[in-house]
């Protein structure tokens, strides 16, 4: 897939993830322990042969660039092509709120300079592992004009998505947009792979005619005389926009099952590299069903977690059903349920947390409790 340009666009994500993206934008939001939540869209355009990434950075992307670096653990820093981040092209501050087609457009060199005929658009809060060569051969053989990637899901109650419809041809008929209310288990990845001269017009076009989005206008708008197919996913997929999500996504992976499907099939997921000692279990501790990186000092009872690089559990510490982030200082004798802790959380000795699974407890990045 040598010839297929990868776009993560970060313009104007939906996001409801309340305290994880007050200070870092969605993508950079961690996830499964060591990872963020761009790594997985990022880790299967690398294994799938693309050579090409761009990622258009909107808001808050200090974090995100301090993680992508070069490009390196996804193999892109390279002399020709590569890992390139983009941010906003902007002259004035409101000018930061337009739709995404307007920083296409913005940055329009990019795309004349690269030499691929294809490009490859997604966003960064689909948790998926995903061979996009089929998606490319697909796209190929079907002579269509724009193919997007869906998943049949159930009902999903935690995140906000757009719902298609397709006709008996498997092309799509109808997209609804966030906040729709389209009866259809097919579920938009936000993902469209289409001619790299086709996404320049649709730009320029739909820019003329004072639209500035590319699903709602460029896309939703031009389905009529555009060939829209659809292929379908059948792995693990997790829309994670919300805080329920989040959370709900983040404790699926305890399932082993969840987790070898998403973290070695079709291809690994990578991620920026840190040197850290391995976990520390002191002959206190009691630990059951979780996955816990390195650097972490476990002392204390862990059930049913997420514990990220470096957490200190102390003596008589309980947690159950909690996602902690990197570095928090969970002090003796504290017991939290149902929660979600940002990195740099210190929980001073004593303290009772409680959430529900449905609203779990979020503690904000560098909070004392």
């Amino acid at each position: 897939m040598k010839n297929v340009l990868g776009v993560v666009n970060l313009v104007n994500e939906p996001d409801n993830l309340e305290e994880l993206t007050y200070k870092r934008s969605m993508a950079s939001v961690p996830f499964g322990a060591r990872y963020r939540l761009i790594d997985f869209v990022m880790s299967s355009m690398v294994n799938s042969g693309m050579v090409n990434v761009a990622v258009f950075a909107h808001t808050k992307y200090r974090s995100l660039m301090d993680h992508l670096g070069s490009g390196k653990e996804w193999d892109l820093n390279r002399k020709r092509g590569g890992l390139f981040i983009l941010p906003p092209a902007v002259d004035e501050i409101r000018e930061i709120v337009k739709g995404d087609l307007y920083h296409f457009y913005a940055h329009r060199d990019y795309f004349y300079r690269s030499t691929q005929d294809y490009v490859l658009i997604t966003r960064s809060h689909m948790v998926c592992n995903i061979d996009f060569t089929e998606v490319y051969e697909h796209h190929r053989l079907s002579g269509a004009d724009i193919t997007m990637i869906y998943k049949d899901m159930e009902e999903d109650d935690f995140s906000h998505s757009r719902r298609i419809l397709l006709n008996p041809l498997g092309q799509v008929k109808d997209i609804q947009d966030h906040t729709g209310r389209l009866k259809s288990g097919k579920v938009s990845m936000e993902m469209f792979l289409m001619k790299k001269d086709l996404l320049l017009d649709l730009v320029e076009t739909s820019l003329a005619q004072g639209y500035d989005h590319l699903v709602r206008d460029a896309v939703m708008k031009n389905a009529d005389r555009l060939k829209i197919n659809a292929f379908p996913y059948q792995g693990y997929l997790g829309v994670i926009n919300t805080i329920q999500a989040y959370y709900h996504h983040s404790m699926n992976l305890l399932n082993p099952s969840i987790w070898k499907d998403l973290f070695s099939r079709p291809g690994l997921i990578y991620t920026k590299i840190k040197d850290e000692p391995p976990a520390k279990y002191t002959q206190h501790s009691n630990v059951k069903n979780a996955m816990i990186a390195n650097g972490c000092v476990i002392e204390g009872e862990v059930e049913n977690c997420i514990l990220f690089r470096g957490v200190k559990v102390r003596k008589g510490a309980v947690l159950r059903n909690c996602i902690v982030l990197q570095n928090c200082d969970i002090q003796e004798n504290v017991s939290v349920e149902n929660a979600i802790l940002d990195k740099d959380v210190m929980i001073n000795s004593g303290r009772v947390l409680k959430g529900a699974v449905t609203a779990p407890f979020v503690a904000s990045k560098k909070k004392v409790i």
